[in-house]
Protein backbone atom coordinates (compact mmCIF):
# COMPACT_ATOMS: atom_id res chain seq x y z
CA UNK A 1 0.00 0.00 0.00
CA UNK A 2 2.62 2.66 0.58
CA UNK A 3 4.36 2.17 -2.89
CA UNK A 4 1.04 2.82 -4.55
CA UNK A 5 1.08 6.05 -1.61
CA UNK A 6 4.56 6.91 -3.42
CA UNK A 7 3.27 6.06 -7.14
CA UNK A 8 0.27 8.63 -6.70
CA UNK A 9 2.61 11.03 -4.96
CA UNK A 10 4.94 11.17 -7.88
CA UNK A 11 1.13 11.57 -10.01
CA UNK A 12 0.55 15.25 -7.90
CA UNK A 13 4.23 16.31 -8.45
CA UNK A 14 4.20 16.10 -12.11
CA UNK A 15 0.81 17.36 -12.47
CA UNK A 16 1.72 20.21 -10.26
CA UNK A 17 4.51 20.87 -12.67
CA UNK A 18 7.05 20.46 -9.77
CA UNK A 19 9.77 19.48 -12.30
CA UNK A 20 8.66 21.97 -14.78
CA UNK A 21 11.98 23.60 -16.56
CA UNK A 22 10.05 26.62 -17.18
CA UNK A 23 6.74 28.75 -17.75
CA UNK A 24 5.42 26.91 -21.02
CA UNK A 25 4.19 29.53 -23.84
CA UNK A 26 1.54 26.48 -24.74
CA UNK A 27 -0.63 24.89 -22.79
CA UNK A 28 -3.88 22.24 -23.67
CA UNK A 29 -6.24 24.98 -24.41
CA UNK A 30 -3.29 27.07 -26.17
CA UNK A 31 -1.65 24.62 -28.98
CA UNK A 32 1.13 24.32 -30.28
CA UNK A 33 0.60 25.36 -33.98
CA UNK A 34 1.60 23.09 -36.61
CA UNK A 35 4.23 24.64 -38.07
CA UNK A 36 6.05 24.57 -34.80
CA UNK A 37 6.00 21.38 -34.06
CA UNK A 38 8.49 18.91 -32.72
CA UNK A 39 10.06 15.97 -34.41
CA UNK A 40 8.13 13.28 -34.23
CA UNK A 41 8.54 11.29 -30.85
CA UNK A 42 7.57 8.00 -29.53
CA UNK A 43 7.28 5.45 -27.40
CA UNK A 44 6.97 2.52 -29.26
CA UNK A 45 8.36 0.07 -30.82
CA UNK A 46 11.11 -0.75 -28.12
CA UNK A 47 10.63 -1.05 -24.45
CA UNK A 48 12.74 2.17 -23.86
CA UNK A 49 10.45 4.71 -23.84
CA UNK A 50 11.56 8.40 -25.03
CA UNK A 51 11.84 11.16 -22.81
CA UNK A 52 10.00 13.91 -25.02
CA UNK A 53 6.40 14.64 -24.59
CA UNK A 54 3.72 15.26 -26.53
CA UNK A 55 3.63 18.86 -28.03
CA UNK A 56 1.02 20.78 -25.84
CA UNK A 57 -2.61 21.07 -27.08
CA UNK A 58 -1.68 17.83 -29.28
CA UNK A 59 -2.92 14.14 -29.34
CA UNK A 60 -1.00 11.09 -30.61
CA UNK A 61 -2.12 7.49 -30.92
CA UNK A 62 1.06 4.60 -30.94
CA UNK A 63 -0.97 1.13 -30.79
CA UNK A 64 -0.56 -2.40 -31.19
CA UNK A 65 -2.46 -3.69 -34.32
CA UNK A 66 -1.50 -7.00 -33.48
CA UNK A 67 0.86 -8.55 -30.79
CA UNK A 68 1.05 -12.36 -30.16
CA UNK A 69 2.85 -13.14 -26.96
CA UNK A 70 3.86 -16.77 -25.51
CA UNK A 71 5.59 -17.69 -22.10
CA UNK A 72 6.95 -21.01 -21.15
CA UNK A 73 6.30 -22.33 -18.03
CA UNK A 74 7.34 -25.09 -16.06
CA UNK A 75 4.45 -27.43 -17.04
CA UNK A 76 2.86 -25.95 -20.45
CA UNK A 77 2.26 -22.29 -22.07
CA UNK A 78 0.39 -19.40 -22.14
CA UNK A 79 -0.33 -17.71 -25.78
CA UNK A 80 -1.80 -14.06 -25.75
CA UNK A 81 -3.10 -12.35 -28.87
CA UNK A 82 -3.39 -8.67 -28.09
CA UNK A 83 -5.95 -6.12 -30.75
CA UNK A 84 -5.13 -3.14 -30.81
CA UNK A 85 -3.14 -2.16 -27.35
CA UNK A 86 -3.39 1.43 -27.59
CA UNK A 87 -1.23 4.27 -25.66
CA UNK A 88 -3.38 7.39 -25.83
CA UNK A 89 -0.99 10.64 -25.34
CA UNK A 90 -2.02 14.07 -24.71
CA UNK A 91 0.10 16.91 -24.48
CA UNK A 92 -0.86 19.25 -21.62
CA UNK A 93 1.65 21.82 -20.96
CA UNK A 94 5.58 22.24 -22.62
CA UNK A 95 6.67 19.70 -20.93
CA UNK A 96 4.22 17.45 -19.45
CA UNK A 97 1.61 15.17 -20.85
CA UNK A 98 -1.06 12.39 -19.95
CA UNK A 99 -1.05 9.08 -21.20
CA UNK A 100 -4.03 6.12 -21.28
CA UNK A 101 -3.06 2.69 -22.36
CA UNK A 102 -5.62 0.41 -23.27
CA UNK A 103 -6.12 -3.13 -24.58
CA UNK A 104 -9.19 -3.21 -26.55
CA UNK A 105 -9.10 -6.79 -27.33
CA UNK A 106 -7.45 -9.68 -25.26
CA UNK A 107 -7.32 -13.49 -26.39
CA UNK A 108 -5.55 -15.81 -23.92
CA UNK A 109 -4.96 -19.54 -23.79
CA UNK A 110 -3.52 -21.57 -21.55
CA UNK A 111 -1.81 -25.19 -22.02
CA UNK A 112 -1.33 -27.11 -19.19
CA UNK A 113 1.40 -30.13 -19.58
CA UNK A 114 -1.17 -32.52 -21.13
CA UNK A 115 -2.01 -30.30 -23.63
CA UNK A 116 -5.58 -29.01 -22.50
CA UNK A 117 -6.36 -25.34 -22.86
CA UNK A 118 -8.29 -22.90 -21.25
CA UNK A 119 -9.52 -19.74 -22.90
CA UNK A 120 -10.42 -16.07 -22.21
CA UNK A 121 -11.20 -13.05 -23.88
CA UNK A 122 -12.19 -9.20 -23.53
CA UNK A 123 -11.62 -6.55 -23.30
CA UNK A 124 -8.18 -6.01 -21.08
CA UNK A 125 -6.41 -3.53 -18.49
CA UNK A 126 -6.17 0.23 -18.36
CA UNK A 127 -2.79 2.20 -17.09
CA UNK A 128 -2.64 5.75 -16.29
CA UNK A 129 0.68 7.60 -16.96
CA UNK A 130 1.89 11.04 -16.85
CA UNK A 131 5.30 11.81 -18.22
CA UNK A 132 7.23 14.72 -16.95
CA UNK A 133 10.01 15.59 -18.95
CA UNK A 134 13.02 17.34 -16.87
CA UNK A 135 15.76 18.36 -19.69
CA UNK A 136 16.22 17.77 -23.18
CA UNK A 137 12.26 18.40 -24.20
CA UNK A 138 13.01 21.35 -26.66
CA UNK A 139 16.72 21.09 -27.49
CA UNK A 140 20.61 19.73 -26.67
CA UNK A 141 21.63 16.43 -27.08
CA UNK A 142 20.64 14.81 -23.50
CA UNK A 143 17.13 14.33 -22.11
CA UNK A 144 15.92 12.58 -19.53
CA UNK A 145 12.27 12.30 -18.13
CA UNK A 146 10.10 10.69 -15.17
CA UNK A 147 6.88 8.11 -16.09
CA UNK A 148 4.82 7.14 -13.06
CA UNK A 149 1.88 4.57 -13.78
CA UNK A 150 -0.98 3.11 -12.07
CA UNK A 151 -2.39 0.00 -14.20
CA UNK A 152 -5.89 -0.56 -13.23
CA UNK A 153 -7.09 -4.22 -13.49
CA UNK A 154 -9.83 -4.14 -15.60
CA UNK A 155 -9.53 -6.74 -17.54
CA UNK A 156 -11.83 -9.28 -19.07
CA UNK A 157 -9.54 -11.67 -20.22
CA UNK A 158 -7.89 -12.25 -17.23
CA UNK A 159 -10.02 -12.33 -14.19
CA UNK A 160 -6.97 -12.39 -11.59
CA UNK A 161 -5.76 -8.82 -12.91
CA UNK A 162 -4.58 -6.86 -9.88
CA UNK A 163 -3.63 -3.11 -9.65
CA UNK A 164 0.48 -2.54 -10.38
CA UNK A 165 2.55 0.76 -10.47
CA UNK A 166 5.86 1.89 -10.58
CA UNK A 167 8.33 4.52 -11.58
CA UNK A 168 9.89 4.86 -15.69
CA UNK A 169 13.20 6.76 -15.86
CA UNK A 170 13.96 6.78 -20.03
CA UNK A 171 16.85 9.00 -21.46
CA UNK A 172 17.90 9.43 -24.11
CA UNK A 173 21.31 10.40 -25.83
CA UNK A 174 21.19 12.03 -29.72
CA UNK A 175 24.82 11.62 -31.25
CA UNK A 176 23.68 13.01 -35.14
CA UNK A 177 20.48 12.86 -36.84
CA UNK A 178 21.51 9.28 -37.49
CA UNK A 179 22.70 7.67 -34.07
CA UNK A 180 20.86 7.86 -31.05
CA UNK A 181 21.15 5.76 -28.19
CA UNK A 182 18.15 5.14 -25.17
CA UNK A 183 18.36 3.57 -21.58
CA UNK A 184 16.04 3.32 -19.13
CA UNK A 185 15.92 2.77 -15.63
CA UNK A 186 12.73 1.46 -14.22
CA UNK A 187 11.06 0.18 -10.60
CA UNK A 188 7.74 -1.68 -10.32
CA UNK A 189 5.43 -3.29 -7.99
CA UNK A 190 3.79 -6.23 -10.12
CA UNK A 191 1.67 -8.98 -9.27
CA UNK A 192 2.68 -12.69 -8.57
CA UNK A 193 2.75 -14.94 -12.10
CA UNK A 194 1.10 -17.36 -9.84
CA UNK A 195 -1.29 -16.44 -6.82
CA UNK A 196 -2.97 -13.15 -5.72
CA UNK A 197 0.56 -11.69 -4.32
CA UNK A 198 2.98 -8.85 -5.02
CA UNK A 199 6.70 -8.57 -6.14
CA UNK A 200 9.00 -6.24 -6.56
CA UNK A 201 11.17 -6.01 -10.17
CA UNK A 202 13.35 -3.76 -11.61
CA UNK A 203 14.14 -3.06 -15.31
CA UNK A 204 17.20 -1.78 -17.36
CA UNK A 205 17.28 -1.38 -20.99
CA UNK A 206 19.85 -0.11 -23.46
CA UNK A 207 18.24 0.81 -27.73
CA UNK A 208 20.29 1.88 -30.35
CA UNK A 209 18.71 3.30 -33.42
CA UNK A 210 19.78 3.91 -36.90
CA UNK A 211 18.37 6.15 -39.79
CA UNK A 212 18.94 3.94 -42.38
CA UNK A 213 17.06 6.52 -44.58
CA UNK A 214 14.78 9.58 -44.42
CA UNK A 215 11.85 7.53 -43.95
CA UNK A 216 13.25 4.01 -42.90
CA UNK A 217 14.48 3.73 -38.79
CA UNK A 218 16.28 0.49 -37.10
CA UNK A 219 16.23 -0.29 -33.44
CA UNK A 220 18.20 -2.95 -31.65
CA UNK A 221 17.79 -3.39 -27.94
CA UNK A 222 18.38 -5.25 -24.70
CA UNK A 223 17.24 -5.30 -21.24
CA UNK A 224 16.67 -7.44 -18.32
CA UNK A 225 14.04 -8.00 -15.61
CA UNK A 226 15.36 -8.68 -12.07
CA UNK A 227 12.57 -10.45 -9.42
CA UNK A 228 13.60 -9.61 -6.14
CA UNK A 229 10.65 -12.30 -4.33
CA UNK A 230 12.05 -15.27 -6.43
CA UNK A 231 15.67 -13.72 -6.92
CA UNK A 232 15.42 -14.64 -10.90
CA UNK A 233 16.48 -12.37 -13.53
CA UNK A 234 15.36 -12.60 -17.55
CA UNK A 235 17.13 -11.39 -20.31
CA UNK A 236 15.77 -10.12 -24.03
CA UNK A 237 17.02 -9.04 -26.99
CA UNK A 238 14.74 -6.79 -29.69
CA UNK A 239 14.63 -5.83 -33.05
CA UNK A 240 12.37 -3.40 -34.79
CA UNK A 241 11.91 -1.15 -38.17
CA UNK A 242 9.73 1.98 -38.05
CA UNK A 243 9.10 3.83 -41.33
CA UNK A 244 7.66 6.93 -42.31
CA UNK A 245 4.07 6.27 -44.39
CA UNK A 246 3.43 9.80 -44.28
CA UNK A 247 3.82 12.97 -42.44
CA UNK A 248 2.83 12.23 -38.64
CA UNK A 249 2.03 8.72 -39.31
CA UNK A 250 4.86 5.65 -38.35
CA UNK A 251 4.68 1.36 -38.88
CA UNK A 252 6.16 -0.37 -36.92
CA UNK A 253 6.90 -3.94 -37.12
CA UNK A 254 9.30 -5.97 -34.86
CA UNK A 255 10.08 -8.91 -32.51
CA UNK A 256 10.81 -8.89 -28.18
CA UNK A 257 12.65 -12.10 -27.76
CA UNK A 258 12.83 -13.49 -24.08
CA UNK A 259 16.18 -15.77 -23.73
CA UNK A 260 15.09 -17.94 -21.01
CA UNK A 261 12.26 -20.44 -21.34
CA UNK A 262 9.89 -18.53 -18.79
CA UNK A 263 10.92 -15.13 -20.32
CA UNK A 264 8.01 -13.77 -22.80
CA UNK A 265 8.46 -13.76 -26.85
CA UNK A 266 6.54 -11.73 -28.60
CA UNK A 267 6.15 -10.52 -32.22
CA UNK A 268 3.97 -6.99 -33.15
CA UNK A 269 2.87 -4.82 -35.42
CA UNK A 270 1.90 -1.26 -34.46
CA UNK A 271 0.75 2.16 -36.03
CA UNK A 272 1.88 5.25 -34.44
CA UNK A 273 0.41 9.06 -35.48
CA UNK A 274 -0.56 12.69 -34.50
CA UNK A 275 -3.25 14.90 -34.34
Amino acid sequence: MKKFLLILTFFGLCSAGVFAQKKPAYSLFKAVPKDSLREMETDRPDVTETPQTVDAGHFQVETDLFRFQRQGKETGKTDEYFFNQANLKLGLTGSTAIQVTLESYVLQKEFDGAGNMEQQHGFGDITLRIKQNLIGNNDGKFAIALLPYLKFPTSRADDESQYEGGIIIPMQVKFNKQWTLGFQVEADRLQDEEGMGHHNEILQTVALSNHLSKKLEAIVETYYTYEFKEKHMKNFLNAALQYEIAKDMLLDGGVNYGLQHEAKKSYFVGLSFRL
